[in-house]
């Protein structure tokens, strides 16, 4: 019941409340295969930073699209401060104050930095002009950027902070954030949420799209839980543990995965004295790099994005052929010198970090992406035979990794870009898996895998491991690679550490070692952090 003495003087009006910034009412869209959001509502209040939770393929990606102007709802209406609009257009978007980073880059790589936010902005700047704004942006925010850099000699962490600094370029009033730190570093990560949380106070609204559950934790006031495209609850994150939130997306127990004691076999991929000098004028050379990865064995490399990790994939897969045969042994064979095919023709499969352009080709069928690495003799599928390609056998492949990893696509024949980022990369993943390899390196293996997927994932590379597939690992995120690596070494400045079995280390240890001090000592006695994180119990993101 209402206080008379707390009530309103009469003839004085109550202060009226500020409307939503932002409310979706009964938002549907329907492909021909799948329903992408069925009845979606949706409030955010000025200044509130809002997480979009769900598995991969839930829909998290089409609605922010919707928002956006990049996708037209099939039924529904959205309400901007109070009134009703079309947002028909990203132009339409950023007019209101809209602004969206995008899971997958829409960047130019060979336009520099200027370039590429100069071509999204709605005024007319020149890049030269625009280059002291991105600076001073970047430096802000804690993102640190080259306006005078082109794109293709950026790493995935570094193009990361482009797609950042340019939304924030934009002043928006509600920000929209997909997957924004999948590849940044800790102290990135950490500096961002500074920044965003000062946007929230004022009084700036953000969307945020995560698959790393404490940042959630840590960022968010509130949750949205999305599931097969339906809103399916709600939640305080900061009320909820790890295990409860993963558990409210996935609508299931959460998956684990386990590593269990092995006994290494021969070495399977040795680099000795690798010596690389960089074809990028930003990029880091590589400095007498030497690693043993044996049968049976998961090593695991640790290091902050541009520090030589493009520079060593390119020369392990053969996409950077060395004049001399020595420096990389593989199988038993000099491969310093042979070409990607010949690599994998000995037993070498490849994950990328970029998904889209070097995991698979955008318009292309996924059967037609599994046979662009299943074509050769050694991967055994039978998809070419006498020449010829066998378009049964390339479509059962396909569906075999399709069913095996649970990709949520419309089969087969769909495009690559018709997937959600982190059903693409289950596919990338499993289409390597399922290609029987005896060496597999592998970047970023869960980059923008939901939790339940990515415990999944890292199952079946500890099960190669068991079959006895020399596996070498590179991921910034820590846990990851202490939840599945039997050995672990680091990056840094184009050098690389000793391999120190993970029992005999520590998450602060590889820390340390980031920085570039390997001479800092291992610590007296330390407790394996994987022995709380391979049952999978406690999903956890370093800070």
């Amino acid at each position: 019941m209402n206080d008379p003495a707390l009530s309103s003087p009469p003839g004085r009006a109550e202060p009226r409340r500020a409307p939503p910034r932002l409310q979706l009412l009964g938002i549907s869209k329907f492909y021909p295969s799948v329903v992408a959001n069925a009845d979606i509502d949706l409030t955010v209040l000025p200044g509130e930073i809002h997480a979009v939770l769900g598995e991969n393929g839930a829909g998290k990606s089409t609605l922010m699209k919707i928002i956006y102007g990049v996708t037209m709802p099939d039924a529904g209406e959205i309400l901007w401060e109070g009134k009703q609009v079309t947002i028909r257009s990203p132009s339409d978007a950023r007019k209101l104050g809209i602004g969206m980073v995008f899971q997958h880059f829409a960047l130019f790589e060979t336009l520099t930095v200027a370039e590429n936010i100069a071509l999204v902005l709605d005024e007319k700047v020149d890049p030269d002009q625009l280059a002291p704004r991105i600076r001073a942006i970047s430096e802000q925010y804690g993102l640190p950027l080259d306006p005078d850099r082109r794109v293709h000699s950026m790493s995935v962490g570094e193009r990361q902070r482009v797609e950042i600094v340019r939304c924030l370029l934009q002043s928006p009033r509600l920000l929209i954030m997909d997957e924004p730190t999948s590849v940044l570093t800790p102290d990135a990560v950490q500096k961002l949420f500074a920044s965003l949380r000062r946007l929230a106070q004022e009084g700036v609204s953000i969307l945020y799209i995560s698959h790393k559950l404490d940042e959630i934790q840590a960022l968010c006031g509130k949750a949205t839980v999305l599931r097969a495209g339906r809103v399916s609850g709600t939640a305080n994150p900061a009320e909820e543990s790890a295990r409860s939130l993963a558990e409210l997306m996935i609508g299931r127990d959460l998956p684990s995965c386990h590593l269990n004691p092995g006994a290494p076999g021969e070495v399977l991929l040795a680099l000795e004295q690798l010596s690389v000098i960089s074809s990028d004028p930003f990029g880091t050379d590589l400095k007498n790099i030497s690693l043993e990865v044996r049968a049976g064995e998961i090593v695991g490399l640790a290091g902050i994005s541009g520090n030589g990790q493009q520079e060593l994939l390119k020369a392990i897969s053969g996409e950077r052929v060395q004049q001399q045969a020595g420096g990389l042994r593989l199988c038993g064979v000099e491969a310093g010198a042979l070409g990607a095919a010949a690599r994998r023709q000995l037993g070498l499969c490849f994950v990328p970090e970029e998904r889209l352009g070097r995991g698979a080709v955008p318009d292309l069928s996924l059967a037609d992406n599994a046979l662009l690495t299943g074509y050769l003799p050694a991967a055994n599928t039978k998809m070419v035979r006498r020449g010829l390609i066998q378009r049964g056998a390339v479509r059962a492949f396909a569906r075999k990794v399709i069913e095996r990893f649970n990709v949520k696509c419309g089969g087969e024949q769909a495009t690559a870009t018709s997937l959600s980022g982190g059903n693409l990369q289950k596919f990338i993943v499993g289409r390597e898996i399922a290609l029987s390899p005896r060496v597999m390196v592998l970047a970023q293996p869960t980059w923008g895998v939901d939790i339940g997927a990515a415990m999944l994932l890292r199952q079946a590379i500890i099960d190669l491991r068991d079959q006895g597939v020399a596996v070498l690992v590179l991921s910034e995120e820590l846990d990851e690679l202490f939840m599945m690596s039997d050995r672990i070494a680091v990056l840094a400045a184009g050098k690389l550490s000793r391999a120190v079995p993970v029992k005999d280390t520590s998450i602060n240890q590889i820390g340390v070692w980031m920085s570039g001090d390997f001479d800092h000592p291992l610590p007296a006695a330390v407790s394996s952090p994987s022995s709380t994180s391979t049952s999978g119990d406690a999903p956890h993101v370093p800070s």
